[in-house]
């Protein structure tokens, strides 16, 4: 099944001054950027083709590809001065670099690589800078059996804030950490099917556009998560999941993970 990617934004948040270009999926955790770690989650399942929308700082992002150094995750055996690889990341996945706009709203960028899908019926979709640990088959398969135009996973809210209740009288009635409230946010990890494009309009928006329209119509499931799920909005956000990654503790990883009894990667 293919990936689109939406990594065409300024991610303004993660600059670290007026001098640094470099687009928020190209912010690193580990020796690899966060777009990476996401095609690395895909490819994990078995879906290795992907289509990049592109946008603010595209060329940071086709030049990593272009001069990929496999050495840099993978085991090798330098013989006679030659690199012999034992594993590889991206030896076979296909990836479609398309240009789709520097102000372009997410919804456009989708509508503007349409062509690059073949009239698939399914297809998978998501940003290129939130990681997470879910089943992604799971929600493949519970998608595929539904009569619906998306799925969208759905996480707790991931605020640090309290909820606090007021009574007239300016008394505190209750605190509540927004967290436990019967609230969920947008994961950003979807499965769509060709009507997600008839309800987005040019220049529109595939949250507020496409899915709010099939949810009036019905036609929109979610899946909720309640496992590993993190955004990078953040310097902060991102460094932490860089010392995370550094700690060991990076449980995004899932390829990395082993078969039960063999002590070979999955």
């Amino acid at each position: 099944m293919k990936v689109v990617l939406f990594c065409g934004g300024y991610g303004l948040r993660m600059r670290a001054g007026a001098n640094d270009d470099i687009p928020k999926p190209m912010a690193m955790v580990g020796p690899r950027p966060l777009i990476w770690h996401v095609m690395r989650y895909y490819a994990h399942f078995g879906h290795k083709e992907f289509i990049l929308c592109l946008g603010y700082g595209a060329h940071h992002i086709k030049n990593f590809f272009l001069n990929y150094e496999e050495t840099t995750s993978n085991d090798f055996v330098l013989r006679g001065g030659r690199t012999e690889l034992l594993t590889t990341d991206i030896a076979d996945w296909t990836i479609t670099f398309a240009q789709t706009g520097i102000e372009s709203p997410i919804g456009e960028r989708l509508r503007r690589v349409r062509h690059h899908l073949d009239g698939d019926e399914m297809f998978l979709a998501n940003y290129a800078d939130v990681l997470t640990d879910a089943p992604l088959p799971e929600m493949i398969d519970r998608f595929s059996r539904r009569d619906a135009g998306a799925s969208m996973m759905v996480v707790p809210p991931q605020s640090s804030f309290h909820c606090v209740e007021l009574g007239q009288d300016g008394l505190v009635g209750g605190i509540t950490p927004v967290s436990d409230l019967p609230l969920w946010e947008n994961g950003g990890y979807f499965v769509l099917r060709q009507e997600i494009f008839d309800h987005i309009p040019e220049d529109g928006d595939l949250v507020a556009d496409g899915c709010a329209q099939l949810a009036k119509r019905g036609r929109l499931v979610a899946h909720r998560h309640r496992g590993f799920w993190k955004p990078t909005d953040t310097v902060k956000e991102r460094a932490a999941l860089d010392e995370a990654y550094a700690r060991g503790d990076r449980p995004w990883a899932v390829w990395e993970r082993k078969r039960a009894g063999t002590g070979v990667s999955a």
